[in-house]
């Protein structure tokens, strides 16, 4: 009886073992790109797999970052990643003829980006910023929209801030230090970083200048939307499921940003306040801030017209429903 029992036990193991293992072959593994490496906003990329999020949608989750969108849709294009975090004026690519499309918009009005100058600037104002030279990421790229945006807003005319495109702002921190630059159009957390450490202030954030505004979108490569939908819609869910998750969760998603992000405790708290209502939970897309959108891309002369919204994203998996 006892050696039947043994056998009985040591099937049911074996059995669960084999069925774990199936579990785990069955994870897909998905390559993830953000467009910059110290944004606050694409977090839910790590808190989504430090939870455990994704697997639970049968994701297995690589991320990586580079250095602003046109090297994310540069990625996309050669196949390199499965899925890009990029921003609203990015989709301009994808009017333009790119293998990739937006699938879903993930942040709203852009507060994670504000202008940054040196602790010792003699920019005080806004107004200071008239003829200046700003660093952005990459020409066509979010950094570079809103430069323009604050000119045009100010009265100044799209060219009245000069830019500089240094890439990331491992690049453009160094220039602003040696005064090579006036400023950068960077992430507000990274302001919050420099502004503890005494070494620079946020001048203003660009929340005013664009407060109807998808900022932030998820780029998948046209392939794998029309080859593998099944795997867009899972990872979709993970990322939104990961927002929700981050909104009930203060703490954790701050424990994440001091780990990822090297933020302290502070900057980490601060930051998630300041942020945290910009993310939205279904992936819509809002008819008024696409408007702004297309506006931005002849504005920024990255389109000879207005693309129609078939041209830049699909509602295919929208809304997503974690």
């Amino acid at each position: 009886m006892q050696s039947r029992r043994y056998r009985l036990m040591s099937a049911v193991m074996i059995g669960a073992s084999l069925l774990g293992l199936a579990n785990a072959q069955a994870a897909d593994k998905v390559r993830a790109a953000k467009s910059a490496d110290v944004a606050w906003s694409f977090i839910p990329l790590d808190v989504g797999l430090e939870q455990g999020i994704y697997a639970k949608y049968g994701i297995d989750l690589e991320i990586s970052s580079l250095g602003g969108d046109a090297k994310v849709q540069q990625a996309l294009a050669a196949d390199s990643v499965d899925f890009g975090l990029g921003s609203g004026p990015g989709m301009a690519f994808t009017a333009k003829g790119a293998p990739q499309m937006a699938v879903a918009a993930f942040a709203a009005e852009p507060r994670n980006i504000s202008v940054i100058v040196g602790q010792d600037s003699p920019i005080k104002t806004v107004a200071d910023l008239k003829g200046k030279l700003i660093s952005v990421t990459t020409a066509g790229s979010l950094t570079d929209w809103l430069v323009h945006r604050v000119a045009v807003k100010e009265g100044w005319g799209v060219d009245g801030i000069r830019t500089a495109a240094l890439g990331s702002f491992s690049a453009s921190f160094p220039a602003l230090q040696t005064h090579q630059i006036d400023g950068m159009m960077a992430a507000t957390e990274a302001g919050y970083i420099l502004e503890e450490k005494g070494q620079a202030r946020v001048l203003v954030g660009m929340e005013k200048y664009a407060p109807k505004f998808h900022t932030h979108v998820i780029f998948a490569r046209k392939a794998l939307i029309t080859g593998n939908p099944d795997l867009v819609n899972r990872f979709l869910k993970g990322f939104f499921a990961s927002i929700i998750y981050m909104k009930a969760n203060k703490e954790k998603t701050s424990e994440v940003a001091q780990k990822v992000l090297h933020h302290s405790p502070a900057v980490a708290a601060k930051t998630y306040d300041y942020e945290i209502s910009m993310l939205e939970t279904d992936g819509h897309f809002d008819p008024a801030a696409v408007a702004v959108l297309k506006d931005s891309y002849i504005d920024m002369k990255m389109l000879d017209s207005k693309p129609s919204d078939d041209q830049l994203f699909t509602t295919q998996f929208l809304p997503v429903k974690p």
